[in-house]
């Protein structure tokens, strides 16, 4: 019988047409089919907030290649997770990667982070999830550290699994 192929769920608070979800879009390939639903524009610092005063629109990209299903979501990074577990997925995903953000989510800017807050409801929700960041607030920032070892972290996380309702939030 063939091994299950993972369903990862990719997500972020700088935006869709952000150069750290495109890494991280390559990375989780590695590893499973990729569905991305992340904001249409960036949400930074929008913490755990979701939408309430207006409809939340989800708009079909073709970024990331053919194999990878994306969309992009008028709301906040945990909107994105909720819409994606609810609305676009039959079944929770595996895995949920959130970022890589684009500067650090260390000590109390965990409490702020949308990149965190997406990883959070996805553990919420019983999901594994990582949040990824880049302690370079530069969107030009190099991203060569988090494409050689974000595959290994991921890995490991697969191999080892995580404990329900945890998430691992890293720095690189």
């Amino acid at each position: 019988m063939p091994e299950k192929k993972l369903k990862i769920l990719v997500t972020n608070d700088d935006g869709i047409h952000s150069r750290g979800i495109a890494c991280l879009v390559k990375i989780a390939k590695q590893f499973g089919d990729v569905l991305v639903v992340a904001p249409s524009k960036p949400q930074s610092a929008k913490g755990h907030s979701v939408t309430l005063a207006e409809p939340l629109r989800l708009k079909k990209k073709t970024l990331f290649g053919e194999d990878v299903e994306a969309y992009a979501c008028s709301g906040t990074p945990v909107d994105c997770v909720k819409l994606a577990m609810d609305k676009v997925l039959d079944v929770a995903p595996d895995l949920v990667l959130s970022g890589i953000n684009h500067g650090s989510n260390a000590s109390v800017n965990v409490i702020y982070s949308g990149t965190m807050g997406a990883a959070m409801e996805a553990a919420i929700g019983g999901v594994p999830a990582i949040g990824f960041s880049d302690v370079n607030y530069s969107e030009e920032g190099d991203l060569s550290v988090c494409e050689k070892y974000g595959p290994i972290i991921v890995q490991n996380c697969l191999e080892n699994g995580m404990p329900e309702s945890q998430l691992l939030n890293v720095n690189f």
